[in-house]
């Protein structure tokens, strides 16, 4: 199975572990993208590691392939020689040469496959480390929101709301009660001043009053009498 899917089989176990055991969201994520990463580097380093192997495979089947022409052009020269012997063993070498030469070509061949493969892998890593990043972000600023909420919940759930309210209520009666309390207390006070003008007004109206009868009363037992008045002299002569 391929490194990318090994890679997936990692993140859904992140993923589900996160759901069924409720670990924390932000650690989770943070760990899946960081082996990701980890895992970039490692497919890196073994593209790189496959690309130098196939280059020194290159360079040993193009030197096959040279030492093999160059028996070829030994064979020729025995040949030329009357040396079929010698001819004969430098074909021989040809051959080997040859044949090691036409087996690396193919190891190439493969490689370069494995190489493309891997390459391909690693585009497509670094594609899904992109998108895990972008999620990441997100699904950690969503996972804060819930906490958040999760704790505001908890925290308005610890409240009695109705004891709360009918606190409220207690005090508004409470202020209402003092409202009343000081109106009355200035309404009567208000009373009280008035009702001591009126009372101040009615005695000054019955001191007159009375003053008046007792001038009147006066008056009625010893009227003032003039000097020389008639009424003066009846009362001398009645008792002469």
């Amino acid at each position: 199975m391929g490194l990318i899917d090994r890679i997936g089989r990692v993140f859904r176990a992140n993923v589900n572990s996160l759901v069924n055991n409720a670990e924390d969201p932000e650690k989770i994520l943070e760990q899946t993208v960081s082996q990701m990463q980890d895992d970039l580097v490692q497919l890196r380093q073994a593209v790189a590691s496959a690309i130098a192997t196939q280059k020194r495979t290159e360079r040993q089947a193009q030197q096959a392939q040279f030492t093999a022409e160059e028996w070829y052009r030994r064979a020729q020269l025995a040949l030329q020689q009357g040396n079929d012997t010698l001819a004969r063993e430098a074909l021989t070498k040809r051959k080997s040469y040859q044949e090691t030469a036409t087996a690396m070509q193919a190891q190439i061949e493969q490689q370069n496959s494995i190489v493309a493969r891997m390459k391909k892998d690693m585009q497509t890593l670094e594609s899904k480390i992109y998108e895990a990043k972008t999620k990441k972000d997100m699904y950690i600023a969503r996972a804060r929101s819930a906490q958040a909420t999760a704790r505001l919940n908890e925290t308005l759930g610890g409240v009695n709301t109705s004891k709360s309210l009918g606190a409220f209520e207690r005090m508004e009666e409470k202020v209402m009660q003092l409202e009343a309390q000081s109106d009355l207390i200035a309404e009567m006070g208000t009373d009280d001043l008035e009702k001591q003008f009126d009372a101040l007004a009615a005695g000054d109206g019955i001191d007159d009053e009375l003053a008046q009868m007792k001038a009147q009363l006066t008056g009625t037992q010893n009227p003032p009498q003039l000097p020389g008045s008639p009424t003066k002299d009846r009362d001398i002569e009645r008792r002469e």
